[in-house]
């Protein structure tokens, strides 16, 4: 996929700052960081496709209040992952992220403060930053129901055939996003072609460990959230009305812990298993970013203030 570099004149855009970079690598910490330290006052957006919905905190490693650090927080709980009246409100799209993140963004310029994107969502970052429009395709339920009959990796391998650039940057596990994906380009016919309306003039940080750091880090924080009771917290989301089938389509943590939940693995699998997937996701995730060649990347989350200018 060819690298992202935009010159266009954005000298008369609102300005908003972007921290991401792979999980684990320290954003949200960053982001509290720099908003205590702005002059006039920034409230932070959340960037993460699974911290929007109520009741997957340990999971995701979602902010804590105490973390916020007095810091307003959006973006976080504004979904459910359960079914609601027919609906599958779990399937939160690009496209309601970045119209509920647009509106935050006003509402927080309006007050005169600087708005910070954070989050490690590739496809939510860029449709702030990019003003990405995608094409509006409505749900094919004929489809969506000879789809769900098929398993990760042949949802994964169909998606190949059909949107091989889709496939690279896609979790090849999160059947949700697989099927949405095949509708979005069995309806097209081709590969969209995204139109850009940018809005703002997007500042954009990265945090960027080297592998032994993330690698330690993502094991810290494993073990570290199966302490804090990962493993209770999935068991009460299943409780409440959440599927097993649903919650293995969250990926990542819920997956393997909806097969840990069913006694299809161990648990001793399921740690090994997980820290694996999520070092690929990680994997993706640089992959993705490092397209974008107007990233300022930082060394861990060491950051000279000086060096972001304009803000």
């Amino acid at each position: 996929m060819k690298k992202i570099q935009k010159k266009q004149n954005s000298a008369h855009l609102p300005t908003i700052l972007v921290i991401l970079g792979p999980t684990a690598s320290g954003k949200s910490d960053l982001a509290v960081k720099i908003a205590l330290k702005t002059p006039q006052g920034a409230e932070i957006i959340s960037a993460d496709s699974r911290q929007v919905y109520k009741g997957l905190d340990i999971g995701t490693g979602k902010i804590t209040k105490k973390e916020m650090g007095g810091i307003p927080h959006h973006l976080l709980d504004v979904a459910s992952p359960r079914t609601i009246s027919g609906q599958h409100d779990r399937q939160f799209t690009v496209d309601r992220f970045r119209k509920m993140a647009e509106e935050k963004i006003t509402d927080i310029l309006s007050r005169g403060k600087l708005p910070v994107l954070c989050g490690g969502t590739g496809f939510y970052i860029q449709s702030i930053v990019d003003g990405v429009v995608l094409p509006d395709v409505k749900a094919d339920k004929k489809l969506r129901s000879k789809l769900s009959t098929k398993t990760a990796p042949q949802l994964f391998a169909l998606l190949k055939k059909q949107d091989p650039a889709r496939a690279k940057n896609i979790d090849p596990q999160n059947r949700v996003r697989l099927i949405r994906a095949i509708e979005i380009a069995q309806a097209l016919g081709k590969v969209p072609k995204i139109k850009n309306s940018p809005r703002y003039r997007a500042v954009q940080i990265g945090i960027k460990p080297t592998d032994k750091t993330l690698h330690a880090r993502i094991h810290d924080r494993l073990i570290k959230r199966m302490q804090q009771g990962m493993v209770t917290e999935a068991r009460q989301l299943h409780r409440d009305g959440l599927s097993w089938k649903a919650m293995e389509s969250l990926g990542l943590e819920y997956r393997y812990l909806a097969l840990f939940l069913q006694k299809k693995i161990q648990k001793t699998e399921m740690l090994h298993d997980l820290e694996v997937a999520i070092r690929q996701y990680a994997k993706r995730q640089m992959k993705w970013f490092q397209r974008d060649t107007r990233i300022k990347w930082l060394k861990d989350n060491k950051l000279e203030y000086n060096k972001i200018k304009g803000l």
